[in-house]
């Protein structure tokens, strides 16, 4: 890791589903479970509800990285929500590589409710991914 990208504090927008994946890490901040202070949360009822174009404008205007946490497979309260945004997953990475964004600030993650210390493994794993990657070059721009 370059100097320059340690003290490089990420910020990273967090979409999680209302039924599984909010309550997993409404259940971790509870539990006073340790995890980086570097996610913004926002919910959502279905992770099946998020169109790539959101993902990339968050990326474009500033983020760093996106996360996206969905119930598991086979679990969706709206019965095949989470498989829908894993197919808009792979369009996601498609579009990343068109505006010259590193794989590495997206990622798919399944949480279920009882899972928080997943949750806040999942965040710790993303936080170091994106800090290793760097800064956005769209984070400059809009600063």
């Amino acid at each position: 890791m370059s100097t320059e990208n340690q003290d490089f504090e990420p910020l990273i927008i967090a979409i999680c589903c209302y039924w599984c994946s909010y309550t997993g890490a409404d259940l971790a901040g509870t539990s006073r479970l340790q995890y980086p202070t570097n996610i913004r949360i926002l919910r959502v009822q279905c992770t099946g509800m998020i169109h790539p174009n959101l993902i990339v404008e968050a990326l474009t205007s500033g983020a760093d990285g996106v996360l996206v946490c969905g119930c598991h497979p086979g679990d969706c309260h709206y019965l095949e929500g989470n498989l829908r945004a894993k197919s808009r997953a792979d369009a996601i990475e498609l579009m990343l590589e068109d505006f010259g964004l590193e794989p590495e600030r997206f990622r798919l993650e399944w949480v279920s409710a009882s899972e928080a210390q997943r949750f806040a493994t999942v965040v710790t794993e993303m936080v170091e991914q994106v800090r290793k990657v760097g800064p956005s070059p769209y984070r400059v721009a809009v600063e």
